[in-house]
């Protein structure tokens, strides 16, 4: 699964954006220098029911922002992505 395929399969599990997820983590601190994935992955499990693969897919997204290792961007495969920067503004805008 590619990682826009992850943060599409959020939107269908939780009702809301990647964007949507990051402002309300923004606004809990989970941005927050020192902030550990632990917490954000316990914050999405406990309110939207997500596992540990979709979430540490928002972590990505909180701590790092929208830009992916080109790693995969351009290759064949299920885990092909078409570029490094992510989509947060959901499926609908596309």
């Amino acid at each position: 699964m590619s990682f826009q395929a992850y943060l599409d399969a959020i939107e269908d599990k939780t009702g809301k954006t990647p964007n949507e997820l990051l402002a309300e983590a923004r606004a809990k601190g989970f941005d927050a220098p020192g902030v550990r994935a632990g917490q954000i992955l316990e914050w999405l499990k406990d309110d939207y029911s997500l596992g540990r693969g979709h979430a540490m897919a928002m972590v990505h997204v909180i701590t790092k922002g929208d830009t992916i290792s080109e790693k995969h961007v351009g290759t064949d495969g299920v885990h092909r992505d078409e570029s490094t920067r992510l989509r947060l503004d959901g499926k609908a805008n596309r």
